[in-house]
């Protein structure tokens, strides 16, 4: 099982919006120096979006070549289409990944009979731990507690990254599930509390800009130090909420361009943080320690 601070990682982007993977190896090499307990690779934060198959693949590719084994790859493999899911997958298996992410199906709004349906034929044709992606606010479709129960009997699906926020919708997952079923929060602002509730770790945007301090937080938390994982929380609490003042990764990558860690690429539709944000996301990198004053 894969716990603790998985960070869901930006992938950066040279200013014509062309993949910077030389900054790519740099920021992972970072993550493992500070702590980072597992990567993401093109999740919601890496653009998945916006990538072509060929470039997902890649970036896919290059992250388990350069973390080397040293910590766990997830590479985001969710799609839309199931035939499309199962080809990421695919490559995703034949790169190395240690695991995959697959969000639910946005747009087309499945019902509940359809994602079983969904995330059942990819497991069947792909052999890899696979962790379902349940997002509402960005997908329009809500994968309910017993529709995740259903799926955690499938023997390679073997957790769920909840992002609604709702900490009681996460109890019941728990509830309802077995203990060898990973529940992560996908919510920063309600990770701490998720994990004292018995989530096993946080797939973070936020850890993406302090991952020693993620990481720290999380250890304590599954440990029950409450307090102590609190005290953290506090100081970088004003990130979870400013890392979303505008789309996921609009401010995250803009805040790792002021650090120096990446260039200013983006890709359409998304373009680069409104000027009426910076000052105050500035403050709040300064206040939490990852831009030095």
């Amino acid at each position: 099982m894969i716990k603790g601070s998985i960070v869901a990682i930006a992938t950066p982007m040279h200013e014509d919006g062309s993949l910077d993977l030389a900054a790519l190896s740099s920021l992972l090499h970072w993550h493992v120096e500070n702590g980072t307990d597992g990567i993401v690779a093109v999740g919601t934060t890496g653009e998945s979006a916006t990538l072509s198959v060929e470039e997902h693949c890649t970036v896919v590719s290059h992250v388990v070549q350069e973390i080397n084994g040293r910590i766990p790859v997830i590479a985001g493999t969710g799609a839309n289409s199931t035939t499309e899911a199962i080809e990421l997958t695919v490559a995703a298996k034949m790169a190395g990944a240690d695991a995959c992410l697959l969000v639910t199906p946005y747009y087309n709004k499945p019902s509940q009979r359809g994602l079983v349906a969904h995330y059942t034929k990819i497991a069947e044709r792909v052999d890899i731990p696979q962790i379902l992606y349940n997002v509402p606010s960005r997908t329009a479709c809500d994968m309910l507690p017993a529709t995740i129960k259903i799926l955690s009997d499938v023997t390679n699906i073997v957790g769920v990254k909840e992002a609604t926020g709702d900490i009681d919708r996460g109890k019941e997952v728990m509830q309802l599930c077995s203990e060898d079923f990973a529940v992560y929060s996908g919510d920063d602002a309600t990770s701490l509390e998720l994990m004292l509730a018995g989530a096993v770790g946080s797939i973070s945007v936020t850890a993406n800009v302090v991952p020693d301090q993620l990481q720290e937080m999380c250890r304590l938390a599954m440990a029950g130090e409450g307090d102590a994982a609190g005290k953290i929380n506090e100081k970088i609490a004003s990130l979870h909420e400013l890392l979303f003042l505008e789309a996921n990764p609009v401010p995250v990558k803009w805040a790792l361009k002021e650090m120096g860690m990446v260039g200013p690429g983006i890709r359409l539709p998304l373009v680069e943080l409104d000027t009426i944000c910076h000052e105050e996301l500035q403050q709040a990198l300064f206040a939490s320690g990852a831009i030095q004053v």
